[in-house]
């Protein structure tokens, strides 16, 4: 490997190509990456904005889907800039960065992402992405630079309304406009046929046009609604859900089709009909 490793993942979601992304928040073992590959997922999201994982819980499971050949992003708590270069040395090969607002935030995150001159992530002489060879700074640094994506999470009507500016930033590779927050800061959470939902789409897509980035939406489960934010200009770079959400949808399906199973079962007695 050398300076050409390039960076098959925005090439894949470029092409057009359908990509699936399983986020990660309860699980701690290495299985869970199993089962994303096994499940036909070319990335994984694992999530320390919303749970107590440690960082190194959260290395070891990056390291595991490089291995697989996913690709591994972690969602950093907010403004927790200082454990991003951390987590890419630990096997990270994006960043996603919550609620970003401003310009500064979000080069700030890109910076931290980056060697010098583009960024000011610290200096290490091995990486994942090369098979933890030791490699020359002049090798290393650009290859590395290149294989990194970083996602900066636009979730307030301030953050779209900085978009544009976002969007020029050097470093910064996607956008992704989280639906959740957002309504929730317009009063109207989970209301996501809200007009403004669309408007702020619209937005970020025209940015993302502009400066050549990529734009993802997050948060929106009915298909339709999303069907229709589609055409504005989203990349398809899809979250099929967190584990924990899909382990309680799999047991509640569980528990229901048990409880189903036994009301028709012949031990039941029938004293109480008429």
């Amino acid at each position: 490997m050398g300076e050409t490793m390039g960076n098959p993942f925005l090439d894949r979601l470029r092409a057009g190509e359908l990509t699936l992304m399983l986020g990660i928040r309860g699980s701690r073992t290495t299985e869970i990456v199993h089962i994303a590959r096994s499940t036909g997922h070319h990335a994984i999201m694992v999530d320390l904005e919303h749970s107590t994982m440690p960082t190194d819980v959260a290395a070891m499971l990056c390291a595991a889907a490089d291995g697989f050949g996913l690709t591994p992003f972690v969602r950093v708590p907010e403004r927790e800039y200082g454990m991003i270069g951390r987590l890419l040395d630990g096997g990270a090969h994006g960043i996603i960065a919550p609620r970003i607002e401003t310009v500064d935030e979000a080069r700030q995150v890109a910076r931290a992402c980056r060697f010098a001159p583009r960024g000011q992530r610290s200096q290490t002489a091995m990486a994942p992405q090369l098979g933890m060879r030791p490699t020359p700074a002049a090798t290393l640094n650009p290859a590395v630079d290149d294989a990194i994506v970083v996602q900066i999470l636009l979730e307030t009507p301030a953050g779209i309304a900085n978009a544009d500016a976002i969007a020029e930033v050097d470093g910064v590779d996607m956008l992704v406009f989280g639906a959740n927050d957002f309504t929730a800061e317009l009063g109207v959470p989970g209301q996501y046929g809200d007009p403004r939902v669309r408007d702020a789409v619209a937005s970020a897509a025209e940015a993302c046009r502009r400066h050549g980035k990529l734009l993802m939406v997050g948060g929106i489960a009915d298909p339709q609604l999303y069907d229709a934010l589609v055409p504005l200009g989203v990349c398809p770079l899809v979250l099929t859900g967190a584990d924990t959400a899909l382990l309680y949808q799999a047991a509640n399906a569980a528990a229901a089709q048990a409880t189903a199973r036994d009301r028709k079962s012949p031990h039941r007695t029938t004293d109480n009909q008429d």
